[in-house]
């Protein structure tokens, strides 16, 4: 059996086995949010993505279904700038979504070629059963990486995630791996790429306006890196 067979064989075992029935009321209305992060440093699955940054978002939603968009805007001209657009459906601890991330740093937004693109097209499925979350994420299209044999290596990311309360803060323990090798996340085999910790506490500014703050740690065993973040949202 090939790579890329086994490769496709676990993705859809673990689409399969996640997807069980379920039940549960989606809201009746549209939803609509906007927002924005100012953050010490943008680290992603416990990569260094830019310095401090600016991340707006923007999301509707309706009866489960909904779509986003996010952006990062780095104070330092070298940083990348990022676009993403995220269609996804939830109900209960049920989540299935596809994003399409997009960095200026290569063709321009609208080229998508085979061997011409920016874009990186993503699926994801997870569960959250409350006191951990779990969640598969699939590069399938785009500016993927590559494996050993430089195929498309389908790059991969298997999230843990463990939300605590501890002194009267809200807590996330978080590990994050690759199932394979894939140099998009600089990896040439199974490697834990993630092991975070994050607190948020909501700063009082008046009686009725307070500021969400909040902190993460990183460390990435893989690269050896370490990072601590800091950031409002407003």
């Amino acid at each position: 059996m090939s790579t890329r067979s086994v490769k496709l064989g676990v993705i859809a075992i673990t689409l399969l086995s996640m997807a069980m029935p379920f039940t549960a009321k989606a809201q009746d209305k549209v939803e609509a949010s906007v927002g924005a992060n100012l953050v010490s440093g943008y680290i992603w699955r416990g990569q260094d993505l830019g310095g401090v940054s600016i991340q707006p978002s923007a999301s509707v939603s309706f009866r489960g279904f909904s779509l986003e968009a996010w952006g990062s805007v780095g104070f330092e001209s070298k940083d990348d700038k990022e676009f993403d657009l995220t269609l996804g459906y939830s109900t209960g601890g049920f989540s299935v979504s596809v994003t399409d991330y997009w960095f200026n740093s290569g063709p321009g937004y609208f080229q998508y070629g085979a061997r011409n693109t920016a874009h990186v097209f993503e699926g994801q499925i997870g569960y959250d059963f409350g006191p951990l979350a779990v969640n598969w994420y699939t590069n399938f299209a785009g500016a993927d990486g590559l494996d050993k044999e430089g195929d498309r290596a389908y790059s991969s990311y298997l999230s843990l995630a463990a939300p605590f309360k501890l002194g009267g803060l809200d807590w996330t323990a978080e590990i994050g791996a690759t199932p394979w090798a894939t140099d998009f996340y600089g990896a040439n085999g199974f490697a834990v790429c993630d092991v975070s910790l994050g607190v948020s506490k909501d700063i009082k500014i008046t009686d009725s306006f307070s500021l969400p703050l909040f902190a993460k740690a990183t460390w990435n065993p893989r690269s050896e890196g370490a990072y601590f973040v800091v950031g409002l949202s407003f």
